[in-house]
Formats: C-alpha cells, structure tokens, sequence
C-alpha cells in the first residue's frame, strides 16, 4: 500500500475562502495527510486551529518563516506545501520553500509583477521541484473533455473564444468597506488591478488551456463603477492568440443577479463547445449542420483525462472541491515521478501576470493592443 504524502498549508485558516477546498481536496482521495501547518496571520489562532485539524503541537506554526525552519531539516518534513496567503505574500512564500527543495501549490496570482513570476519559473526549473498553481478550474472533467476535443480536430480549427467570469457580489456600494471586499480594490494589496486579476485570469487560462494556445496580444478596458475603488470592478478584454484565434473576455465583480457566471464558449471552423462552472457536469457541442447535444460527464467514450477524474456516477454532481482534488491527484503523481498533462505550472502563472499587466497597460493608452506574453517566451 502506497504511503500518503505529508502535506503543509500556509494561510487558508479558519473562515477563510479557500482553506475548506484545499483541506477537503488534498485528503480526498489518501494521498496526502495535514502535517504541519501556519494557518493565520494571528500566530495562537494558526496554531490553535492547525491542533485542532489534527496537526501535532510542534508542527502547529505561527508564520511560515516558523513552519520553513521547523520543516526543512526534518527526516519526514512536508513533501508539499500549499500557499493559500493574501497575493503580496505569495511569491515570497513560494520562492523561500522552493528554495529549501519543497514542492510548492501556489493560489493564483502566483506573483504580483511579471519578473517574479519569471523567476519562479527559473526557480523551479533550477531547483527540479513540482511547482503550480492552483487554476483548480481546468480539473474539471467536461473541461479536460472540451480541451481533448479541441486538440483531436473534433471542432477543426478554433475561429473564437469568448469567455467571462462575472458576478454581482461586490455590487452593493454600502458594502464597500467591508475588509473581506475592500483589499480587492486596494494597489497595496491587490496589486495593479482588482477584478481582472481575481477573477479574469482564471478565464484567461481557460481559453489557453482549452485552446492549447497562448494569449499573444490584448486590448482592454476598466472600469471603477463604484468611485471609491480605486481598481476595476469590470473589465471587457479583447484578444488574439498565438495561433491566430480571436478571444472576448468579459468580467465582473457588480453584475448584480449572476452567481458565479464563469462560462466559456469555443467556436471552431466544424463545430462549437460550451462549458459552463455552474453546469459543470455538462458540455454543450454543437458539430457543423448538426444538432446541439449534451456530453455528461460520466458517460461513455470521454476522454482519458475526463474519466479519470470523474468521481462519482453520471448524472450526480461534482463540484469545486473535486475539481480542486483533482488538482492534488496531479500534484502527488508529478510527486512521485509520474508526467500529467494539464497541471497549471508556474509559466502559467507569469503567464497570467504578463497579461495583467498588459490590460492594465492597455486600459490606460484608451484600450491601445499591447503586447501580452512575458518576456521570457516571446
């Protein structure tokens, strides 16, 4: 019987957003147990919480400078760390356990600006250790199916791709204040942009994996709907792809009545793909002069990729825990020397960054096309 893997969370404590994802989706399948742990930025609170998980007393740690020296000379310290931190933090964590020979999951954005996101990328091509981001998104099953569909030639060559992730939670102007709203709209700790880093990105991503292409160049444009932010709560981003494909991109954090409202559609020469996260079970393809039909997760004749990471039977739903599961499934196999296509790397994560900045560039020359890759793969 295969031992489980010894796992460290770095923020994610309790009450926060995506700590319950990580900690259901890591331990989901037994390949990784809670080791070690500096879950709050209240150094007793983290320690408190992180014993109460199940954690040992002494790997219970008040910061991650703590939980790196308690870690790193141990025989069975932590074969992966997961840094679910505020954005400004994240490419320090990442670069610091990198940097002791640890395997790092970092939440997206990776980094803050396009030149540490290159350097973790040289980073983790120095150091040989697994490193990605967490675009838990792509581990859903009918979206590894749209991406195997569109490499196949099943919908021939991509024409479009048009995709947004809006929703209406920040739409209340009273609400503004509100800490667990206001730093997504704060430079200091948001960065250069608020909605578009968000929540954009991991639209972005999805054109680019489904697409298995890269976003070459984009237009922009922001806007601030409620004046006392002082980055975007929407965005409209126009772009093109390496090979050749047209891309809109709509985001949103006002549009009052939507939930979620991450969807992408893919419109090649033959054929056309939906997938929608609040359907997620489902993917609509419609073939060139044909009838539109429901592909279900579950069903015969998937993709490899779609039925391995499909866990429960057709027709009942899988959802984002799963998917962020489905994540650490990779992780533990590029752990141990197995090659999975499809983890999000940290290229994809400069990636990301590049085009943030880009938008944000673009949205300030009136929407001007920019350049959007970094510089390390134009």
């Amino acid at each position: 019987m295969m031992s489980k893997l010894k796992w460290g969370m770095i923020g994610g404590g309790e009450g926060s957003q995506i700590g319950p994802a990580h900690r259901m989706g890591a331990q989901a399948d037994g390949l990784f147990e809670l080791a070690a742990g500096a879950l709050d930025h209240r150094p007793e609170v983290g320690r408190d919480y992180a014993q109460r998980l199940g954690v040992a007393a002494d790997r219970a740690y008040g910061d991650w400078q703590e939980m790196l020296a308690g870690e790193k000379d141990r025989d069975d310290r932590v074969d992966l760390v997961t840094v679910a931190t505020p954005n400004a933090t994240h490419f320090e964590i990442t670069r610091a356990f990198l940097q002791a020979g640890f395997n790092v999951l970092c939440e997206k954005p990776m980094t803050m600006t396009v030149q540490e996101g290159e350097d973790i990328v040289r980073l983790a091509e120095a150091t040989g250790k697994v490193c990605a981001v967490n675009y838990c998104y792509s581990a859903y099953p009918m979206v590894r199916q749209a991406r195997a569909m569109v490499c196949a030639g099943e919908i021939g060559k991509v024409r479009l791709v048009v995709t947004s992730f809006s929703h209406g939670h920040h739409g209340d102007a009273t609400d503004a204040d509100n800490p667990r709203v206001r730093w997504r709209y704060d430079p200091e700790m948001a960065g250069v942009s608020g909605q578009f880093a968000d929540c954009g990105i991991h639209a972005l991503h999805m054109a680019s994996f489904i697409c298995d292409d890269q976003v070459e160049k984009l237009s922009a444009d922001f806007a601030s709907t409620i004046p006392s932010r002082e980055l975007e709560d929407d965005a409209m981003v126009n772009f093109r792809m390496c090979g050749g494909t047209v891309g809109r991109l709509w985001t949103s954090s006002v549009a009052i009545g939507r939930q979620h409202g991450f969807d992408i559609q893919i419109f090649g020469e033959t054929g056309g793909l939906r997938w929608a996260s609040e359907q997620p079970n489902q993917l609509i393809y419609t073939p060139l002069g044909g009838r539109t039909q429901i592909i279900e997760k579950g069903e015969a004749g998937l993709s490899e990729d779609a039925q391995r990471m499909s866990r429960v039977a057709i027709a009942h739903p899988e959802g984002f825990p799963l998917a962020v599961a489905n994540i650490y499934v990779d992780l533990a196999a590029a752990i141990r020397g197995e090659v999975r296509d499809g983890l999000p790397t940290p290229a994809d994560g400069a990636r990301s960054m590049a085009a943030v900045y880009a938008a944000v560039e673009s949205a300030g020359k009136g929407g001007a096309w920019v350049e959007a890759r970094p510089g390390m793969f134009r």
